[in-house]
């Protein structure tokens, strides 16, 4: 059996991933193999078939995690984000990984797990030594405000802050940045879960 695995809603999660799980010693965790697989129909697939998909998986791996947008989910009317974290994880639990399965929902989606002021995030954006900064231009763009760690729109803005620099969209930015930025810098609760999830799986 192998360790973990993990289904994805996209391919830059699926990289973020790839990217983080590459650092075990960041993690605060051993060395694991796993497996990442993208749910062909991402946020939705997630929400209503990925815990059938995991369970068929179940004896390959010792543990199975489940991972999507809150936004784009198709839940956003039927569930809070909690609600739908809690859902899941409560399906998981009456499935055959019972105990050995959980469920991350990222609110409101992965790319605010990039946003951090690490000097990493300005050279994989293409924002390095630029004038105005990468957090200025943000500020003055209003993306966001003075004091704000991160945007209200993730990923938006850092679609638009790639495309000021003419630099094309790509999942492989998502995982230089996974494997490159400092993980003390990001404050996120649902990455703070990951690594606890994580850390509790798989202790060094």
């Amino acid at each position: 059996m192998k360790d973990l695995v993990v289904l994805s809603s996209d391919k830059n999660m699926e990289h973020t991933i790839k990217g983080l799980i590459s650092r075990p010693q960041a993690l605060g965790i051993r060395h694991i193999e796993a497996d990442i697989i993208v749910h062909p129909r991402h946020d939705p697939g997630c929400a209503n078939e990925g815990v059938a998909f995991l369970s068929y998986l179940s004896g390959d791996y010792r543990h199975g995690l489940l991972m999507l947008d809150y936004a784009g989910s198709g839940k956003e009317n039927v569930f809070s984000s909690g609600e739908l974290q809690e859902f899941l994880n409560n399906e998981l639990a009456r499935s055959p990984l019972t105990n050995r399965g959980r469920a991350i929902v990222l609110i409101p989606e992965l790319e605010a797990w990039i946003w951090s002021r690490s000097p990493n995030v300005d050279a994989v954006a293409g924002w390095s030594n630029r004038n105005p900064s990468l957090r200025r231009w943000l500020i003055e763009k209003r993306w966001i405000q003075e004091g704000e760690a991160k945007p209200k729109s993730p990923k938006e803005a850092f679609q638009a802050a790639l495309r000021e620099r003419g630099k094309p969209r790509s999942s492989v930015l998502y995982q230089q940045l996974a494997e490159k930025v400092s993980l003390h810098r990001c404050t996120d609760p649902s990455f703070l879960e990951f690594k606890g999830i994580l850390k509790n799986w798989f202790p060094i």
